[in-house]
């Protein structure tokens, strides 16, 4: 039994535009089913809009799903009481993009890594002491350093404190929404092994949001490829990268940057820009900029269909 499991999740905000109010509905999440394995990562990718981080949200009931099914360990979550879910989100953590924002300048480290024992009620002061300080060290922190505010240290230094808040409740999932994009690429690199550490150490599930696909190629074991609230394609990351079937995928691949510079590479460049999510394209989404579409690829909505052993693509021409 998987340790996450989505099924046809639907995330839709209502919107009002113009003088009239009129009311317009933003499907940013529609129709999304995947799993996360125990001790796996699924990568989630895709251009900036798709509804990714939408996705991440509302699988943590951060804001509330419209429709779908969200099971964790076997329990159905959509429905649950706020108690209920006080006590899930141990189990259930998040690392936001930006590290500066989701940490609050008035307090210092070891008070931020502190308020979810306190709330949670886990351990007394002794035994939180202990942890923050192991903390710390796994994060490379001083102990002294647990003093200062998040604004005096480096970009880095502030996401590996959001990741070691989200490691106090000793969780089984981390969401990590695009948790090293506002980094170096050196930073980047010492966070990624940080975390695959702590997933060897502590047997953590992630599920990995990110629109840089180097990134994501290196830390997970699944990717799911998103489009306008859709997943596209998903499957073991080699397959992914390896033999792309659909499309928009191909398309990202391509643009990846290749290390040497004698070599040329072929790059697939998708016309247009990415509709809104408020008024998509009728039948297959991605139809109006896919250099393989037909007529049919406006009428007929592609399910996510298995169009080889364990890889899933929603297009009609694969």
């Amino acid at each position: 039994m998987p340790l996450l499991e989505v099924t046809n999740l639907k995330q839709h905000f209502t919107t009002k535009k113009g003088f009239m109010g009129d009311k317009t509905v933003v499907k940013a999440v529609d129709g999304v089913s995947i799993t996360i394995d125990e001790g796996k990562t699924l990568g989630i990718v895709g251009e900036s809009g798709c509804g990714k981080s939408s996705l991440g949200r509302s699988i943590l009931r951060l804001v509330e799903p419209t429709e779908g099914s969200i099971k964790f360990e076997g329990k159905e979550i959509v429905g649950m009481s706020a108690k209920e879910m006080k006590e899930l989100r141990k189990e259930m953590q998040i690392v936001f993009q930006d590290p500066y924002a989701s940490l609050n300048p008035r307090r210092t480290v070891r008070q931020i890594l502190e308020a979810p024992l306190i709330i949670h009620g886990a351990g007394d002061k002794a035994y939180r002491k202990e942890l923050i300080e192991s903390l710390a060290g796994k994060i490379g922190l001083r102990k002294e350093q647990l003093s200062n505010y998040p604004h005096e240290f480096s970009g880095g230094q502030r996401q590996r404190i959001g990741i070691a808040r989200a490691l106090t409740l000793n969780p089984k999932l981390i969401i990590a929404d695009e948790p090293v994009s506002a980094l170096d690429v050196s930073v980047q690199s010492q966070v990624l092994n940080l975390m695959l550490d702590l997933q060897r150490e502590r047997n953590l599930s992630y599920m990995f949001i990110s629109h840089d696909l180097s990134v994501v190629q290196h830390i997970s074991d699944k990717v799911a490829v998103m489009y306008l609230g859709k997943v596209v394609e998903i499957a073991d990351v080699a397959k992914v990268y390896d033999t792309p079937l659909h499309p928009y995928t191909r398309a990202l691949l391509s643009a990846l940057p290749v290390p040497d510079p004698t070599r040329i590479k072929s790059r697939i460049i998708l016309q247009g820009d990415l509709p809104s999510p408020s008024n998509p394209p009728s039948g297959c989404t991605f139809h109006t900029r896919c250099p393989m579409a037909t007529k049919e690829c406006a009428e007929i909505v592609p399910p996510l269909e298995e169009k080889a052993p364990g890889h899933f693509a929603a297009c009609i021409h694969v």
